[in-house]
């Protein structure tokens, strides 16, 4: 098959391809950009079976850079723009980099880089001209490397995710065969395109002939604005959250006919509560190894199971591999979306990956994801997973997020600690007594108020062993680039307060 951009053009050429602030591209449009950067970069030194690194924002060039990358036949390194220099500059070594391309707000970084790579500014004149005669269709072999995606996995350490086309490519049918996708739909992207969730989103909205509507970033009143005029969107719990809050009571607009959520653990309760209120989850569980959605759930299958995330994608294989006596063991992926392999390491083939996710398939072979085993808190030999210790916080109708991790403790191994964000709302402004008032009013300091209210408040709901012991209450969590919340920096935060050791769990 010929690059997707091109095979899409050729049958949809006057439907939008994208649409950013005020601005739109027809797929035509958008080809004969591409076209035109293809001969840019060619002119550049820019070759085929080269490794490119994307050190862009997400804007209309970027998108114009993911599909002139693939018609050239190289192979895309998106580059997370919160990198430090010494962090982007192991990525290019380990990745063997030939080319970094950035753009006008990433520039300043791209001179501290302690590497030299032949480096290539792009702006938004690359979305002006005329097409370049010299670069129409190319094939597209579905073994080849399309994009190598760093990822911390379980250990910590980067590592280099070599996904092939044909891994995006089963990935895409998989998703639309789950979900649907076509012509009519219109995918509201604020997830950073260095990251799977938004480079897949739009690769797989190249072929089908869906609208890409790209935010340059999450605002949760951009997207709450926005979502009149579209019919997908892909959140993380954080994110939808913040948009509910600025939607208040109003309805959610009927047009949308999915939310993808995933890529952090969704309480059931919340989850059931937005299916209550009509918005239209479809509960998502995946990982950048598997070419981000492993399996999914519909909306409708999450209003009659809110705590699941379906059953696994079209051609995937789940396995759970069990330990101690629990039914809870590590998820187990196979199928045609599973990478080629890490960079540097033995492919995978069609053998099974290991996520490092815990979860379990009920008697209807649903998936019931539990947490990252990283994330699991063994205290006194006690399992905590902090998934459960944060669904039964955020019941508390004072408690508006929280995050629970565990901190290095010498006598039990681990404790649990709760990093908690209240507030009470116009419902409880009218009885000043209210204790969830109260519980908002003294969200400050570490000692006081607020941690035995949720204490009691717990101790009805789970076991002592399960119960933080050391608190800390802030205004806002603070999130990874993808909106998950940054487990390392709450980490951080108890360990400027209580000098407890901080390790590396975010993912």
């Amino acid at each position: 098959m010929n690059d997707w951009l091109s095979e899409r053009s050729g049958s949809s050429p006057s439907h939008p391809a994208l649409i950013f602030e005020r601005y739109v591209w027809t797929y035509a449009e958008l080809d004969a950009c591409v076209s035109q950067l293809c001969g840019r970069l060619a002119a550049r030194g820019v070759m085929p079976g080269q490794r490119v690194a994307a050190y862009l924002p997400n804007r209309p060039e970027y998108v114009a850079l993911i599909h002139a990358l693939a018609r050239l036949g190289t192979v895309l390194l998106p580059l997370n723009t919160r990198l430090t220099a010494p962090e982007i500059a192991f990525q290019l070594g380990a990745a063997q980099v030939d080319w970094l391309i950035y753009g006008d707000g990433t520039a300043p970084g791209i001179t501290a880089l302690p590497v030299r790579v032949g480096a290539i500014p792009l702006d938004s004149d690359t979305l002006t001209g005329g097409r370049d005669p010299n670069w129409g269709a190319r094939p597209i072999n579905l073994s080849d490397p399309a994009a190598i995606l760093f990822t911390s996995g379980t250990t910590g350490q980067p590592k280099g995710v070599v996904l092939t086309w044909g891994n995006f490519h089963h990935s895409a049918l998989a998703s639309a065969q789950r979900l649907g996708s076509g012509p009519d739909d219109r995918w509201l992207v604020c997830l950073p395109l260095y990251h799977v969730g938004g480079l897949s989103i739009v690769l797989r909205c190249c072929l089908f002939g869906t609208t890409v509507v790209l935010h340059e970033r999450f605002e949760a009143g951009a997207v709450a604005g926005a979502l009149p005029g579209v019919t997908l969107v892909s959140l993380v719990p954080t994110m939808l959250r913040r948009v509910l809050a600025v939607l208040e009571a109003r309805d959610f607009p009927a047009n949308v006919r999915a939310v993808l959520l995933g890529g952090a653990a969704a309480p059931a309760g919340w989850v059931a509560e937005c299916a209550a209120r009509g918005v239209p989850v479809a509960l998502t569980y995946g990982l950048t190894e598997a070419s981000s959605q492993v399996a999914t759930a519909t909306p409708a299958e999450v209003r009659r199971k809110p705590g699941s995330v379906g059953k696994p994608l079209g051609g995937v294989e789940l396995r759970i591999a069990n330990y101690a006596n629990d039914h809870v063991g590590e998820i187990l992926v196979r199928g045609p979306i599973v990478m080629a392999g890490y960079l540097g390491e033995v492919p995978v083939g069609e053998g099974w990956l290991s996520t490092g996710d815990l979860g379990w398939l009920d008697e209807d072979s649903d998936l019931l994801v539990v947490q990252r085993r990283a994330d699991l808190i063994v205290t006194g030999g006690e399992n905590v997973y902090p998934a459960e210790v944060e669904a039964a916080l955020l019941a508390h109708p004072a408690v508006r997020e929280a995050c629970v991790v565990g901190l290095a403790d010498a006598e039990w191994g681990q404790i649990v600690g709760a990093v908690v964000v209240v507030g009470w709302g116009e419902a409880f402004a009218e009885d000043p007594c209210d204790s969830r008032r109260r519980l908002a009013a003294n969200a400050s300091p570490l000692h006081g108020g607020p941690e035995e209210e949720l204490n009691t408040f717990l101790r009805e709901r789970l076991a002592g062993y399960k119960i933080p012991r050391h608190w800390r209450f802030t205004d806002e969590l603070p999130q990874t680039a993808s909106g998950k919340v940054s487990r390392n920096a709450v980490l951080a935060l108890f360990e400027q307060t209580i000098g407890i050791e901080a390790q590396d769990v975010d993912h």
